[in-house]
Parts: structure tokens; sequence; C-alpha cells
């Protein structure tokens, strides 16, 4: 079983529409039996599908705490992806779930605010040594701003080559647990999550057959085979504050960062 995590520090970044709507759109492309796992204690993903008539996605009830075990016990019953959805925090609750990614989605929303959160998601991803990619979400169509957040991230990262833009009809699909792919199939909003998901399944598989199954190393808090070593203890990450400078009139709001963003710098990203 393979596994996605959705994460960001930033609320409203749009996690729950992105996790439920992949799932749907994994289940559509032959990527199933999809689970999708609610741990935000806010609950809108695990309402969302209580709304839902389909039985698929379908819902998996999982603890924190015994997360790993939970994902494993999916497997044994024959769950091929697993979507987890993540509350807009940086914990050590965060950091478990994201142990048990094979990738991680960083949804952003083109705004310095999102930019500047997003520092904390990346050094936590970094420093678990998990494959992410940064998908802009929300976006307004032929906004300068759109384009300069997509070249300003795929500086630290790999951007997905598709922009999910701001539409009503991503949240409008949701009131009764549907997606946009059921309610406006011939849709843009459709057909961008349909690409979306051909582009994540590819870096899924890619990412899986490089580093191997999450659920194969040990996470925080699994004993270690005999003869093994424990590792040395890790500071805590130290996350990076990265203003960015945003400029009005001629720049159109052009973000141009001038701090560390993870763990390179903006001049090694020019390099």
């Amino acid at each position: 079983m393979r596994v996605i995590v959705i994460a960001s520090q930033k609320g409203g970044s749009g996690k729950t529409t992105l996790s439920g709507h992949l799932a749907v759109q994994a289940e559509a492309a032959g990527a199933g039996p999809v689970a999708i796992i609610d741990t935000d204690p806010q609950g809108s993903l695990a309402e969302w599908w209580n709304a839902r008539q389909s039985t698929s996605p379908y819902f998996a009830r999982a603890t924190l705490d015994e997360l790993e075990e939970d994902l494993t016990a999916l497997a044994a019953l024959g769950t091929k992806l697993a979507i987890i959805d993540t509350p807009p925090a940086i914990t050590k609750a965060i950091q478990q779930v994201v142990h048990c990614a094979d990738m991680v989605i960083v949804p952003i929303r083109p705004s310095p605010h999102d930019l500047r959160a997003a520092a904390a998601t990346v050094e936590l991803v970094e420093d678990i040594e998990r494959p992410f990619v940064f998908v802009v979400n929300g976006a307004t169509a032929r906004a300068k701003i759109t384009g300069d957040t997509a070249v300003t991230l795929s500086q630290y990262g790999t951007v997905a080559p598709v922009t999910l833009h701001q539409r009503v009809d991503f949240a409008t699909s949701m009131i009764d647990g549907r997606t946009v792919m059921e309610t406006a199939p011939e849709s843009r909003s459709a057909t961008e999550m349909t690409q979306l998901w051909d582009y994540v399944g590819i870096k899924l598989d890619k990412a899986v057959q490089r580093h191997g199954r999450a659920l194969d190393t040990p996470g925080p808090g699994v004993p270690l085979a005999a003869g093994s070593e424990a590792p040395a203890p890790q500071a805590t990450p130290r996350v990076p504050h990265i203003p960015l400078n945003t400029t009005a009139g001629r720049g159109e709001g052009r973000l141009r960062p001038h701090t560390t963003f993870g763990r390179r710098s903006y001049e090694e990203g020019r390099a």
C-alpha cells in the first residue's frame, strides 16, 4: 500500500478539498481501493465523507498513536492507497504522520503568507527525508503572482505542472459529499484535478521505486531490531523565517525570497 500525506502549516490552503478530490480521482483511475484518513480534529474530511452517497473511497478511522499499525492493517485488507489529511500545524503528531508518507503534497495558495508558512512544512518533510511536491492551489487565472509563486517554489522543490484555479465549483461540489469530477465532469476544474492525479500517480510510483515504502522503515517509537544501534538524538529542527518582498504596481505582486527556504538558499537555487 502507498501513502500520500497532504500537509501544510497554513490553514485554508485547501488540504481537505485536495484530499477528497485526489482520493476520488485515484479510485476512478484504477488506483484503488483507496482509503482516506482524517487526522484534523476539525473533522472536515470525515464530514464530507459522511455526506457522500458513494462507498468509495472508503473512510478509515485511525489514531495517531497507532497510525503505522492502522496503516499496516489497511494494507492487509487489500487497500492500495491511503490519503491522509492533516491539521494546519507543525507538531510531533504531524511528524508521525509524515513519517508514514511515501510522498507529501504541500498545497500552496499564491500569496506571501502561504509561502512563508510553507517553510516549516518543508523543514519537517526534509528532516524526515520524504519526497514532496508543491501544488499551487486557489490560483487566479492569468495573474502574475500565480506564475511568480510557481517560479519561487520551483527553486526549493518540485512543483506540480498542474495549477488548481480558484473556482466556486470545487467548494459547491463537496456540499453533498461529491467532487467536481462528479458534479461537473466536463468542467475545467475536473480536467485540472484529473491531470493532477495523473501527475501525482506517476510521481508516487517513482518515489516508491526509488526510496521503498515508508511503512517498511521504523518510525518514532518502533523498537529496533536486535543488534541495531539507536540513532543519535536529533536537535529540534530550526524553522527558518522566510520573509518575501512583495512589490505592488510595476511588479504586480512579484514574490522575491531573500533568505533561506528549507535547506537551500536563494542563491543556491539560482546556481
